[in-house]
């Protein structure tokens, strides 16, 4: 939900060709400048986004009442958990009747309900997760067709959802429905002023959002909405809450526009001449490659990870241009659009793209990839260098180290090796005397074919829950001071260097 992490530190020098032996590892040099920071990222950064079509049918948000989904979602706080999607532009929220489905009696969120108390009856979680994977399947056939039907949701999505974010700790943004238009084709917001009405008698705090990605509205909706109007649109819900007692201060995001090129830059240019000073952070998304035709060689490819870098850095420069000072958050992200790509945004592949637990909410690889950032990394950028002759399979990424895991002055060097080769990674003078905690993520099988697998190891040992409340043990292997590091191949890894007594971490305050 922001900025990614390192990009304005990360320089490569070095041609672009992977052709050293099998054998022979790739060296690479590294600069690092600890003496400054160069950025801080919001520390809610690396969020979660529940995809708004689990309302599809209403009973699946029962799910967000496991406990163990509660559990693993915690672990990554702080963090935003934003609820949207294709599909929030497709649902109208209705008021609940006698008639709701059986399941809704099993859950009655009120003021006096305890954390502990919104369990998820045994039985009933396997039923809804048997009944979702077939669910999903529907979900995608009308993706693939591009004919969204119109989905009503009660009060009971948005108590679940928020009594998930509320026990969670994570802080909640409700993505409103943007396609409900007057004949004018301006936005109607009685739907949206009812939804708010509900939620302040609730006393629910959340921030808001309206609409997903509106460059494709013509494709889902067979309705344009220019940039312009859009802008309009977001400054009527922003007056719209400032009406409200409850969220006349609450945070509102926009226009979340899919990865700009071609119109889309026209409709997040027209957005902020009329918008801008709606919003509190200007918002788009990305997405690596289209999950129906893409390959595993694509998730590793340096030139499609480079674009998210290419993109950013054309966004910000459009935001500053039109609205100096606005912050820009990268609102959603993932390996693949159009519902990922089976058998590839689901495994350990993924994790140097995106994708978090499956349909039993089990973790996926990323998730402990996910985790291990939250725990390790600090909000603070430093700069940092990498050159090699051998090419741009390599990133490195540096920050100040979590000083809730450790002690001011620690720096947290982030390594993703692309390479089926090991690569060999000479650090600078100044940290080569710090011993060093090494977190090392693989495949629990070698090679590519590795790759496709939804296990991971950590230091060699894999990682899955001992019970649904109970993580691993998350230690890292100490290593003695040394000038050089190794990253086997295709590996993700944090080496936390303790006492590197960086300056730019030495009087930065405590997260808590």
């Amino acid at each position: 939900n922001t900025t990614p992490p390192g990009q304005w530190g990360l320089r490569f020098r070095g041609p672009t060709n992977d052709s050293l032996t099998e054998s022979e590892p790739h060296s690479w040099a590294v600069d690092m400048d600890l003496s400054a920071v160069i950025h801080r990222v919001e520390p809610r950064f690396l969020s979660v986004t529940i995809d708004a079509s689990l309302a599809s049918e209403e009973k699946f948000m029962s799910l967000l009442r496991s406990s163990k989904l509660r559990f693993l979602a915690k672990a990554l706080s702080p963090a935003f958990l934003r609820f949207g999607g294709t599909s929030q532009d497709f649902m109208v929220f209705t008021h609940q009747t006698s008639n709701q489905l059986e399941i809704f009696k099993y859950f009655s969120p009120s003021d006096h309900v305890s954390c502990d108390q919104l369990e998820l009856p045994e039985w009933l979680e396997r039923r809804l997760k048997r009944a979702l994977s077939k669910q999903q399947m529907i979900l995608m056939k009308e993706d693939v067709r591009r004919k969204y039907r119109r989905v009503k949701f009660t009060e009971y999505t948005v108590d679940v959802l928020h009594a998930f974010a509320n026990c969670s700790g994570l802080d909640l943004i409700f993505g409103l429905n943007a396609l409900l238009r007057n004949s004018d084709n301006t936005w109607n917001g009685s739907n949206a002023r009812s939804l708010l009405r509900y939620c302040e008698s609730r006393r629910y705090h959340m921030s808001w959002e309206l609409g997903n990605e509106p460059n494709s509205y013509k494709k889902k909706a067979g309705l344009r909405v220019d940039g312009f109007q859009l802008g309009r649109d977001f400054t009527k819900l922003r007056e719209m809450m400032s009406q409200s007692e409850f969220y006349h201060n609450s945070q509102l995001y926009g226009p979340d526009v899919g990865q700009p090129r071609d119109h889309r830059v026209d409709i997040l240019q027209g957005f902020l001449r009329s918008g801008a000073d709606a919003v509190d952070a200007c918002t788009w998304h990305h997405y690596y490659v289209n999950g129906r035709d893409t390959s595993l060689q694509d998730f590793i490819d340096p030139e499609i990870l480079d674009t998210l870098a290419v993109k950013t850095k054309e966004v910000l420069q459009k935001v500053k241009k039109a609205s100096p000072g606005k912050s820009v958050w990268l609102g959603e992200t993932s390996s693949a659009y159009g519902g990922g790509a089976p058998g590839l945004s689901d495994t350990f592949v993924a994790g140097f793209i995106y994708h978090l637990v499956d349909n039993n909410l089990d973790p996926l690889p990323d998730y402990w990839l996910s985790l291990l950032y939250k725990r390790l990394v600090g909000p603070e950028v430093l700069n940092i260098s990498a050159w090699s002759a051998s090419g741009q399979r390599v990133r490195l990424y540096l920050h100040c180290s979590n000083t809730n895991s450790y002690r001011n002055g620690a720096v947290t060097l982030m390594s993703l090796n692309l390479s089926r080769k090991t690569a060999r990674i000479s650090v600078p003078t100044l940290v080569s005397s710090s011993t060093v905690d090494a977190f090392v993520l693989q495949s629990d099988r070698p090679g590519e074919e590795g790759l496709y697998s939804r296990s991971v190891t950590l230091n060699g040992v894999v990682l899955k829950m001992v019970d649904d409340q109970t993580l691993p043990d998350l230690t890292g292997s100490g290593l003695p001071p040394a000038d050089h590091l190794q990253l086997p191949a295709f590996s993700l890894a944090f080496f936390v260097f303790k006492d590197a007594q960086a300056t730019a971490c030495l009087d930065q305050v405590t997260l808590r």
